[in-house]
């Protein structure tokens, strides 16, 4: 098969593959571009951590300046694309507006990202510096990149936020979508493989550990078939709430109360109440009271649980 016989093809398969064609359509936003705008949004949350040479103090309002105009052009421009694409009217004087929105929450998104450093540092004893935090834990990288995709997601820009979300997802392994609503003192100790999904709910001061998922049991479909978009199908976690490696928790109806522990490798698809431990024994799911066990838990906790705490 030569080139030609190839380029003619695939030519056909254009005209015949329907639904993953986007030709003579509006111009879609740019991955490259919202990639460079996710690299971005990390200089400005934690200036001076991530460029080449040392930046000083008097330097900082001038870069900040010239940062903020080259990201409101270029993020305007790709919301303008995202919103062109869903048929909004005036796009171009709506995207502005947006931009600028965003831009002005990102003082308030620092503040509660600088709780999730604080919360990786004091929950890794491995750790020995907000440094180290910044720059090598990937849970930054994600945490940080989805409050700011939660917010473009609250203004109800399409594409654009789960587009961000999707680079911290190829960076790090973690997958959180821009509508979870997470709190204060988030923490993934090694971040790899977690899942979090749209409708999820985290309190403050949640932890969790790699491999878990935060995922739907189910969802509706309508008389067709297709999924019902919009309804409640994550879990709900409350604060003070650890949960440890590959713990899989389904539904919308599924609560894990305040100051509970669900160990690893545990299925949880009901509400567990506050101040609960969850784990397998055998091959059965057990739910006790924190306050009646944590005492015999000190003594047997490595025979009756399987390894919680897998810190490096």
């Amino acid at each position: 098969m030569t080139l030609a016989d190839i380029t003619q093809a695939l030519l056909a398969s254009y005209e015949t593959a329907g639904g993953i064609n986007h030709l003579d359509g509006i111009n879609l936003p740019s991955e490259d571009a919202v990639d460079r705008l996710a690299t971005d949004f990390m200089h400005l949350l934690f200036p001076g951590f991530f460029e080449p040479q040392p930046v000083s103090k008097k330097d900082v309002p001038a870069l900040t300046t010239a940062r903020l105009v080259s990201i409101q052009t270029r993020l305007a421009d790709n919301i303008e694309k995202a919103l062109r694409h869903a048929r909004e009217t005036e796009p171009a004087a709506r995207a502005a507006a947006l931009s600028m929105q965003l831009l002005s929450r990102l003082p308030n998104v620092r503040q509660i990202v600088q709780t999730d450093v604080q919360a990786a540092y004091a929950g890794d004893p491995a750790a020995r510096s907000l440094e180290e935090i910044i720059l090598a834990y990937p849970c930054v990288l994600v945490i940080s990149l989805q409050r700011i995709a939660h917010e473009l997601y609250q203004l109800g820009v399409p594409l654009l936020p789960r587009m961000l979300t999707e680079y911290a997802h190829e960076r790090t392994g973690t997958d959180i979508h821009p509508g979870a609503r997470i709190g204060s003192h988030f923490f993934i100790d090694h971040c790899t493989g977690v899942v979090i999904g749209e409708t999820a709910t985290i309190g403050n001061h949640v932890k969790i550990y790699q491999g878990v998922t935060l995922g739907a049991k189910s969802f509706e479909v309508d008389n067709d078939g297709n999924p019902i978009k919009g309804v409640k199908r994550h879990p709900d976690i409350e604060d003070h709430v650890t949960i440890y490696a590959h713990a899989t928790i389904l539904g919308g109806n599924t609560r894990i109360g305040a100051h509970s522990i669900v160990g690893a490798n545990v299925w949880i698809m009901e509400p567990v109440p506050a101040n609960s431990i969850a784990y397998f024994k055998n091959e059965s799911l057990v739910i006790r009271s924190r306050r009646k066990t944590e005492k015999a838990l000190e003594s047997a906790e490595s025979s009756e649980m399987q390894a919680w705490d897998c810190s490096i």
